[in-house]
C-alpha cells in the first residue's frame, strides 16, 4: 500500500470491460491525478431515471477515488448535435427532431434540457466533472479529426457523408467481444449501398439545405457524427490516452467500439486504460419505453413524494454492474429505510456514548475494503447500517459523515424537523396534561383518544410532553 498523508490507501480494483476482469487501478502516469472521461447526455429531452443511474455510478466512482486521496480531472460531453435516431446512421438528428416537434430552435432545446439535467445533478448530489464540454463548441476540432482519419486511410466519402471503414481496423469488436466477421455475418441489408461495409459508421454527415444545424467543411455543409464527438473532446482535454472511460452498457457494442476504432485509427492507441460500464435499469421487470410511459424523471418521482435522496439510496443498494429493477413498491421500502437512516444519524449526532478506537477502526477498514472492491457500495452501506446500531455516540456520527463522502446522501446536513402542530391540537394536549396533574385519568384518557383519532401521539417526557404525527 502506498502512503497517502495521514492514511493508507487500499488497493482499488475495478472491473475493466476491455480485459473482462477486475484489475488493480493506478493512474497511468504514476501521479495522484485520475484522468476520466464520461459520456454525457444528448440534450433533446429530459433525462430519465435509467440515464441518471449511470451518472450516479460515475459519481460513486469519482467519490471513491477522492476518498482514497486521488484528484480527478474529469470531462463530460454534452451532445447537442449529431446523435441520429438510429445507431445505423439513419433517421433525423435527435436535436432537430425535438426542435421541430416543440417548434423551437435546436439551441434553445439544448440550453433548456442541459439546464434541467444539471439541476438533476444538484438534486442527486452528483459531483459535476471538472470540464463539461458541448459538441457544438468543438466542430473545427472534429473536422480536423476526420481529415486525419481520411489521411490515414480509415475514412472515405459517400454521397451523404464521410464514413469510417471498419475493415481497416483489425481489432474492431475488442470491447464487446464481437469479431468483425461475426458482425458482418449477422448484418442486415445495408440502407446505404455506398457504404463499403454494413458496420461502417458516419464520421461526418452532409446536411440538406433545410437542416438547421450545419457547418462548412471540406465536404460541403454538414454536421458531425455522434461517435467522433467523444473521441475529439476526450483527446483535446485528456490527451491520446487517459485512465478511465465510463458509460452505460448500451454504449459498449456501438458507441464505445467506434470510439476505440477512431482513436486507434488516428493515434495508434486505445484511448482509455479502463473502460467501466454501469448496467441497465428495468421498470417492473421490463425495459423502459416512452410508449409504455415508464421513463420516469426525477421531477416525476418528486411529485409522487420521493425525494432525490431516496432515489439515490435506491441506486446505491444495487451494485452498478447488476441490473436494477425499479418498482414503486421498492421505492416505498427505500423511503422508509432512508427516513430510519436519517433518524439514526440524528440520534447519534448528540449521543454521549464512547465507542472504542479499535471498533471504529474496524468499521472503517471494512468500509474501505468494500468501496475499493469494484465499488461494492451495497456492502459498504451494510457497514453503515450495522454501525448505527451502536449506542448513541458522536463518534459513530462523525464516522457516518466521513463515509457519506462516498455515499453522497447529505447526512452532514440533516436537521431535526419539528412538525407544525395545529393550535387546537396543542390545546387538547395541554388539557390532557392538566388532567393528568390532578389525576383525573378518565378525562386524560378521553383527551388522549381524541388526539389519536386526529392522528397525533403524545409522549410524556421529564420536561412535559412531545406531540408528533402518527
Amino acid at each position: 500500500m502506498k502512503s497517502n498523508g495521514l492514511k493508507e490507501r487500499v488497493m482499488i480494483k475495478l472491473y475493466n470491460t476491455l480485459t473482462r476482469r477486475k484489475d488493480e487501478f493506478k493512474p497511468m502516469d504514476g501521479s495522484d491525478t485520475v484522468r476520466m472521461y464520461s459520456c454525457g447526455p444528448t440534450v433533446y429531452n429530459y433525462a430519465h431515471i435509467g440515464n441518471l443511474r449511470t451518472y450516479i455510478f460515475m459519481d460513486e466512482l469519482r467519490r471513491v477515488l477522492k476518498y482514497e486521496g486521488y484528484k480527478i480531472k474529469g470531462v463530460m460531453n454534452i451532445t447537442d448535435v449529431g446523435h441520429l435516431m438510429s445507431d445505423g446512421d439513419t433517421g433525423e438528428d435527435k436535436m432537430e427532431k425535438s426542435a421541430r416537434e416543440q417548434n423551437k430552435d435546436p439551441y434553445e432545446i439544448a440550453a433548456y434540457y442541459t439546464d434541467i439535467f444539471m439541476r438533476d445533478f444538484e438534486k442527486l448530489h452528483i459531483d459535476k466533472p471538472e470540464t463539461i464540454c458541448k459538441a457544438t463548441d468543438h466542430i473545427n476540432e472534429m473536422i480536423d479529426y476526420v481529415v486525419g482519419l481520411i489521411g490515414k486511410g480509415y475514412g472515405y466519402e459517400t454521397g451523404d457523408g464521410i464514413y469510417y471503414d471498419v475493415s481497416k481496423f483489425k481489432d474492431y469488436g475488442m470491447l464487446s467481444g464481437n469479431s468483425l466477421d461475426d458482425l458482418q455475418a449477422g448484418a442486415r441489408i445495408e440502407v446505404n449501398d455506398e457504404k463499403r461495409n454494413p458496420y461502417d459508421f458516419a464520421l461526418w454527415k452532409k446536411a440538406p439545405k433545410e437542416h438547421i444545424m450545419q457547418w462548412p467543411s471540406p465536404w460541403g455543409q454538414g454536421y458531425p457524427g455522434w461517435h467522433i464527438e467523444c473521441s475529439t473532446m476526450s483527446r483535446k482535454y485528456l490527451g491520446d490516452v487517459f485512465d478511465i472511460h465510463t458509460g452505460g452498457v448500451d454504449h459498449i457494442p456501438i458507441h464505445h467500439e467506434n470510439e476505440i476504432a477512431q482513436s486507434e485509427g488516428l493515434t495508434g492507441k486505445n484511448p482509455a486504460k479502463f473502460w467501466i460500464h454501469g448496467d441497465f435499469m428495468l421498470v417492473d421487470g421490463g425495459k423502459m419505453s416512452k410508449s409504455l410511459g415508464n421513463t420516469y424523471t426525477i421531477a416525476q418521482l418528486e411529485e409522487r413524494g420521493y425525494s432525490p435522496m431516496v432515489f439515490r439510496l435506491f441506486c446505491l443498494n444495487t451494485h452498478y454492474r447488476k441490473k436494477l429493477n425499479f418498482t414503486f413498491e421498492t421505492m416505498d421500502a427505500v423511503k422508509v429505510s432512508y427516513e430510519r437512516l436519517c433518524a439514526q444519524i440524528l440520534k447519534h449526532k448528540n449521543g454521549e456514548n464512547k465507542i472504542s478506537d479499535e471498533k471504529l477502526a474496524e468499521y472503517k477498514k471494512q468500509f474501505k475494503e468494500d468501496i475499493c472492491d469494484d465499488l461494492n457500495i451495497p456492502s459498504a452501506l451494510g457497514v453503515l447500517f450495522t454501525m448505527l446500531k451502536e449506542p448513541a455516540s458522536k463518534d459513530i456520527y462523525n464516522l457516518a459523515v466521513d463515509f457519506d463522502r462516498v455515499f453522497g446522501l447529505g447526512l452532514k446536513d440533516l436537521k431535526e424537523e419539528k412538525a407544525d402542530i395545529p393550535e387546537d391540537i396543542v390545546k387538547i394536549a395541554d388539557e390532557m396534561q392538566n388532567a393528568r396533574k390532578v389525576k383525573d385519568w378518565a378525562v386524560a384518557d378521553k383527551l388522549r383518544a381524541e388526539l389519536t383519532e386526529k392522528g397525533y401521539i403524545v409522549k410524556n417526557t421529564k420536561d412535559g410532553y412531545e406531540i408528533s404525527k402518527k
